[in-house]
């Protein structure tokens, strides 16, 4: 019985989104590419293209799919082929020849890519014709498909290309996000792919991801038995939605919070004020009005104004908030580098505490000393 089970599917199952982002991404990609290659005098889509839009815009993470693997990748295979029928006499041995030689030259260039094989195979069977059409076609139709799949990628809220480690991160620097950083460099890592013979399915930034996970999952279970309950903050200060921003930066000020919950009647939640949040409106009064950042900042804040901002239109509403008996391990994604700096807890609608990234790291240092002892 159990050998069977390697004839089961070894991919999870997919979201319904992904479904989406994938299905409509595909037809529209390719699409578009054709009506561009017909718009340029250069055919209607060949069949590879359909499976370099398989990988494009349902695997954008692959090695197999970023864009140097695309367009190089299908564009040598076509050369590849176009010189091997060019070169030898007709035979059916040279079909096969052009494919295996096409797999050589993508490798050599590190720029596989399957549906390269496909391209060399139909140009070899001379289901394109021959020339420099040929070789345009494969090109263009593949540059194409890459170009719509950064749009199409960026536009559904993913990453295409996949950013490689040198590239700057989150933050505009080229230290990798923390989730990240696992004490290999991205030199380690490659070799690890290579040993295992994985770097053609696994990026090195994708392997310093799942690494990452996976040491974080084992932080949240160093943590159990830690509720939110146990490390939140239980006497809060908030602050009402028609609160003036100045009340709101004195209070920033005085008490040096870097949050406070915006509630209202029984302590129902409203949303979060961040520090952040003061910063970027004043940031953005000053590029309208014209004015330097600090004259910005200085007259959202003033008390004199006859019309104050106040707190519920600069306050975040689409907050992650979480329950009191929520593991603290739960909490540690929600407070990564990125994502909330505090995390409500709440009953129902009504705020009952928060926890902080300081409130975590606490946590954190006092159970790992109870495993240390």
């Amino acid at each position: 019985m159990a050998g069977w089970r390697g004839l089961a599917p070894a991919m999870a199952g997919p979201k319904a989104v992904d479904l989406a982002r994938a299905g409509f991404g595909a037809g529209l990609g390719l699409l578009l590419a054709g009506l561009a290659l017909h718009g340029i005098g250069l055919g209607w889509l060949i069949a590879p293209f359909g499976a370099s839009a398989v990988l494009v815009f349902a695997v954008p993470n692959s090695p197999l799919a970023q864009p140097w693997s695309v367009v190089v990748g299908n564009t040598a295979s076509a050369l590849v082929a176009l010189a091997m029928i060019g070169a030898l006499p007709p035979a059916d041995w040279v079909v096969p020849l052009a494919v295996a030689l096409a797999i050589v030259t993508m490798l050599a260039l590190r720029a596989l890519h399957p549906p390269g094989g496909a391209v060399a195979l139909l140009v070899a069977l001379g289901g394109m014709g021959h020339g420099g059409a040929t070789l345009a076609t494969v090109a263009a139709g593949s540059a194409l498909l890459v170009a719509l799949g950064v749009l199409w990628n960026h536009g559904v809220g993913r990453v295409y290309p996949f950013r490689q480690p040198s590239q700057p991160g989150t933050h505009g620097t080229t230290d990798p996000a923390p989730e990240a950083r696992i004490g290999l460099d991205p030199a380690e890592l490659a070799t690890i792919l290579e040993d295992y013979r994985q770097s053609a399915n696994l990026g090195v930034a994708d392997l310093a991801r799942l690494v990452g996970a996976a040491e974080q999952a084992a932080a949240a279970r160093r943590m159990e038995g830690f509720t939110a309950a146990d490390i939140m903050s239980r006497d809060l200060v908030t602050v009402g939605p028609d609160a003036a921003l100045s009340q709101v930066a004195d209070l920033f000020r005085k008490r040096g919070f870097t949050s406070l919950p915006v509630v209202e009647g029984d302590a129902r939640l409203l949303g979060v004020i961040f520090q952040i949040d003061l910063i970027r409106r004043a940031r953005e009064d000053a590029f309208r009005q014209h004015h330097s950042f600090i004259r910005a900042l200085a007259h959202l804040i003033d008390t004199h104004r006859k019309r104050p901002p106040k707190a519920a239109e600069i306050m975040e509403r689409a907050v992650p908030k979480v329950t009191a008996d929520t593991p603290v391990g739960a909490l540690l994604p929600l407070l990564a580098d990125g994502g909330a700096e505090a995390v409500p807890v709440v009953e129902g609608d009504r705020i009952v505490g928060i926890v902080t990234r300081t409130d975590l790291v606490s946590a954190l240092s006092q159970r790992l000393a109870l495993i240390g002892a």
